[in-house]
Formats: structure tokens, C-alpha cells, sequence
């Protein structure tokens, strides 16, 4: 089955190895994700592609238990949807990013504990093309 990204430089692909795509400003060093044409901080449009971590700490957490309303596009409908856990990732000392996560049960998930970037499975295009998204699962 042919895959794809869901939108282009928000990670590597393919790779065996993907990374989330930041930005890093030139002018005051800010790291942002995504990466933006101009930095937040300061407002300069110097900003470099800067690959992040792989690996973070999951700083907080919560569940999404119900469809999303448009532009979420997964062909989901209210009957069919699957809950999935969204976290705020902390990827070393240079930024935060709010991802998915693999693991939707709260149960199963707690505030500090170690998580490592994946690709998942979003929807099947009418093609039979395998969209895919950034996420993040806990790491054993």
C-alpha cells in the first residue's frame, strides 16, 4: 500500500527514522514547531529548517472522546470514530509540541513518563493511499 504525509515538511518522509521539522530562527535562536515563515519571537523571516528530538516527556495529557468538527478529515463518522489521547510533548530543553498519542487511556499515561515519535495511520485515501500523521507513544 502506497503512504503518504498528511502535509508536507512537518516531518521526514520516508524514513525509517522520522523527525518533526521545526524551525529555528537565525536572528534570536527561538525553535518553533511547526516551522513558520517568520518567528514568533521576533518577527524576523530568517528561519532555518531545524530537525527535532525524537524522543520527549509527555508534560500533560487529555483524550479526545469525540469526533472532531471539519477541517479534522480522518472519514471518520460519529459512529465509527476511535478516541485517541492528545499529549503536550516536551522535546529536550528547546521546545513543547502538542501531538497525538498512540495510547488513548488515561490509565496507561502519566505526566513525566517517556515518550518517542511515530507515524500512524490517519485515513485511506479513495486511491488506497495511507495517509499518515506524527505521534507519539510511551516508550517501555
Amino acid at each position: 500500500m502506497a503512504q503518504a504525509a498528511f502535509a508536507p515538511g512537518v516531518f521526514t518522509w520516508p524514513s525509517d527514522d522520522p523527525q518533526l521539522i521545526g524551525g529555528r530562527c537565525g536572528s534570536c535562536a527561538a525553535i518553533i514547531f511547526p516551522r513558520a515563515p517568520a518567528c514568533p519571537r521576533c518577527g524576523d523571516t530568517a528561519m532555518d529548517e531545524h530537525p527535532l528530538a525524537r524522543a520527549g516527556t509527555l508534560v500533560s495529557f487529555t483524550t479526545q472522546d469525540f469526533l472532531p468538527k471539519e477541517p479534522y478529515a480522518s472519514g471518520e463518522t460519529e459512529e465509527t470514530f476511535t478516541p485517541y489521547g492528545v499529549g503536550l510533548v516536551q522535546l529536550g530543553d528547546e521546545v513543547r509540541v502538542e501531538a497525538r498519542l498512540t495510547e488513548a487511556d488515561p490509565a496507561k499515561l502519566r505526566i513525566g513518563m517517556d515518550v518517542r515519535l511515530v507515524l500512524v495511520p490517519f485515513r485511506t485515501d479513495a486511491d488506497g493511499t495511507e495517509i499518515l500523521v506524527h505521534a507519539f507513544e510511551p516508550r517501555t
